[in-house]
């Protein structure tokens, strides 16, 4: 009997924490993000120039204006488009109770599995709709206005813990149908987009059985010592994205794969491997891959000489973000302006969308606001992301991003192919390692391993002279 009194005075205090988490971090000030119009703005790849809106110039996109070989794709609007086009993913409140506990919110630490979904969710939107494809409806979101947000946060608290406690679940109607999305496209190719976008949001969903979402990576994150209302890291989470696809046998995603670096080192060999994996006995095209990469960019703060390196790793075509933030806060960065990064926040509180109904609302999946901060604040832990279509992709990739740490004076190449056996073939790209600054405590040590089977190398703080 007094077993069961403590069970429910701990049930009580979680709903209790819940419910002031949903508060919380739905108390978003709903300031303004400012972008120069001098400058130019990199979104995972693409080239944004507001200035020409100054001179009533909308220059169109692919018109072979360049900017350090970016192609500048317009204006404001596009840039918003663009942005507002990619997914979503934010604390929910009120889903389905994850397993082992008696959480039906992340409010408070979901934040870096949340980075990682969006970054994932970004590598299936190239593999499945391309770079170049935007929502329809991204224009149509509207920023709701301070006193929209601040006078309901009051009552969604109230509704929530009363909710909580009598466990009840209210579903948001949708406000926008598949039928009627659909029926305004034009072709077919439209439609197929919409209804990949419609997919991918789906595998994301808080349900014990969306293939991505809060439920299964948790599952996947149990085995590195990891459960509900735990932290979770960069690295952590990018080992559970990597066990989350190899997992999935949906039909749709036994064409891509995930291989995440070891030591900072990406081998060639292993990718290549991954990606002329057959799919089936008699399939033999090269798999997609999103390669992820753990690193660590500074001691206790990031060192500041890295900045060239991720502007440069955020201009590429083939990069699908960084999970990154500040220390305690993740964000996903998409992007950058000047010395600014550009990123989504998950630290917003939203309510559970059942993504299993044929019409669910897709308007908070997608962020209209996106949010800048100085690369200065960045928290030195994070994991990089690329996507690769083939191993032709995965080639040229590795050449661009030779290009970038050439520019960025950064440690990445380390040698070219050897004949020696598959166990012990040479690294053909690193990551680069904390460089020693003067300004900083000395970091730790990173091992470089420059042959499989062989010791590793002490050069760890070294740059290019």
């Amino acid at each position: 009997m007094e077993a069961t009194g403590t069970d429910e005075v701990d049930k009580l205090k979680t709903k209790f924490i819940s419910a002031w988490n949903n508060m919380k971090y739905s108390w978003v000030l709903k300031t303004k993000t400012y972008f120069s119009r001098n400058s130019p703005v990199l979104l995972l790849g693409k080239c944004y120039h507001f200035k020409y809106e100054d001179e009533n110039k909308l220059l169109p996109a692919r018109s072979g204006c360049t900017i350090e070989d970016h192609i500048i794709a317009g204006n404001v609007e596009e840039f918003r488009k663009d942005f507002t086009s990619r997914i979503w993913l934010t604390y929910r409140e009120e889903f389905p109770q994850i397993e082992g506990s008696t959480l039906t919110t992340d409010c408070g630490w979901g934040c870096t599995l949340r980075t990682g979904q969006m970054l994932l969710a970004q590598g299936l939107i190239l593999h499945f709709l391309g770079r170049a494809w935007t929502w329809p409806d991204a224009l149509n979101i509207e920023n709701s206005d301070f006193e929209s947000w601040t006078s309901n946060t009051v009552k969604k608290f109230t509704a929530s813990f009363e909710a909580s406690l009598s466990e009840e679940r209210e579903l948001k109607t949708p406000t926008i149908s598949l039928k009627e999305t659909i029926g305004r496209y034009s072709d077919d190719h439209e439609m197929r987009n919409e209804i990949y976008h419609r997919k991918i949001i789906s595998w994301f969903g808080d349900s014990p059985l969306a293939l991505f979402g809060l439920h299964q990576l948790i599952e996947y994150g149990k085995k590195s010592g990891k459960k509900a209302g735990d932290w979770y890291g960069p690295a952590v989470v990018a080992h559970i994205l990597r066990k989350a696809v190899e997992e999935a046998r949906h039909p749709d995603l036994q064409g891509i794969t995930i291989y995440v670096a070891q030591d900072c080192t990406v081998y060639s060999s292993d990718v290549i491997d991954k990606q002329c994996a057959s799919m089936a006995s008699d399939h033999a095209d090269d798999k997609a891959v999103i390669i992820l990469v753990p690193v660590r960019l500074g001691g206790e703060r990031t060192n500041t000489d890295y900045l060239d390196f991720v502007k440069g790793i955020l201009s590429l075509e083939y990069c699908v973000g960084i999970i990154g933030g500040k220390p305690k806060q993740s964000y996903y960065f998409a992007g950058f302006q000047d010395d600014s990064l550009i990123y989504m926040d998950p630290h917003y509180c939203q309510s559970f969308v059942d993504v299993s109904i044929k019409d669910f609302p897709l308007e908070t999946f997608h962020c209209p606001s996106p949010k800048k901060m100085s690369f200065r604040k960045m928290d030195p832990s994070c994991t990089i992301g690329f996507y690769c279509r083939n191993v032709q992709d995965f080639k040229r990739a590795s050449e661009e991003i030779t290009k970038v740490q050439d520019l960025a004076k950064c440690v990445w190449a380390v040698s070219i192919p050897s004949p020696l056996s598959r166990e012990e073939r040479s690294c053909e790209m690193h990551i680069p390692v904390t460089r020693r600054a003067p300004d900083l405590e000395r970091p730790e040590r990173v091992q470089i391993k420059t042959e499989r089977g062989a010791g590793a190398s002490q050069g760890v703080w070294r740059s290019r002279p």
